[in-house]
């Protein structure tokens, strides 16, 4: 559910500040070795930069399927393209299976999409 709230700058900085902690810390990470993980923290740094873009617009997105949501709305207010919505689609299914049901990421995945996912991050 998307909701109009007052801007929330410095919750927007801090989600900033939090994405930065993690890339860091994933830089120290062998992520060939950990790919499961890697993955997860590749979608964690993006949905904070995604939710402190809306926060410092004044939108929060909450509920029943809001990550989804967020991405949506992320790629219809920034004009990112479809085959890139798709592929943060595709890569919170693979955050929920892989947090929830215990699914495994090859490491291929990572190599394959490593640099894309850097670019969505840059972006």
């Amino acid at each position: 559910m998307i909701t109009k709230i007052k801007p929330d700058k410095q919750k927007s900085e801090s989600l900033k500040k939090m994405a930065v902690v993690t890339l860091e810390r994933l830089g120290k990470t062998e992520i060939e070795k950990y790919p499961s993980n890697t993955l997860l923290d590749y979608y964690d740094t993006i949905h904070k930069l995604m939710e402190a873009l809306t926060l410092k617009g004044g939108i929060k997105i909450k509920g029943e399927g809001a990550h989804q949501e967020l991405i949506d709305y992320i790629a219809k207010q920034n004009k990112i393209d479809e085959q890139t919505r798709q592929f943060l689609q595709q890569m919170r299914e693979y955050r929920n299976r892989t947090s929830y049901e215990g699914f495994m990421i090859n490491k291929n995945y990572i190599d394959l999409n490593k640099e894309k996912i850097q670019k969505i991050i840059n972006h």
